[in-house]
């Protein structure tokens, strides 16, 4: 099994956007609208009528609620890694295992 680069279709945008979900320690100031354009590139991405979004990225479809700012919390911050990370998105450079500094990042 080799390991999966991040995927050459992304624009630089996309780029810095998945570099700043995985980035150490959380950032707190990564804008919704740039995760949703990121999600759009490397998935499919429904937004309902309520506000929440239908995220399926491989074989796992996830419910994702829009935050109030604009920017989004470090819970979705995780389960952005766990998703993209599953899906074989992660960062050039990024190896390793994630989940031992989800749990911590979780508050």
């Amino acid at each position: 099994m080799s390991s999966t680069p991040e995927p050459v279709h992304l624009n630089d945008h996309h780029r810095n956007t998945l570099l700043q979900i995985f980035r150490h320690p959380v950032s707190h100031n990564i804008e919704w609208r740039a995760v949703l354009s990121l999600l759009k590139a490397v998935g499919s991405v429904e937004e309902r009528h309520d506000g929440k979004v239908v995220v399926t990225l491989g074989s796992e479809a996830e419910t994702l609620e829009r935050p109030q700012n604009k920017d989004i919390d470090a819970r979705q911050v995780v389960d952005l890694r766990r998703m993209l990370s599953s899906a074989g998105y992660r960062p050039e450079g990024e190896q390793g295992d994630e989940a031992s500094g989800q749990e911590n990042e979780r508050g």
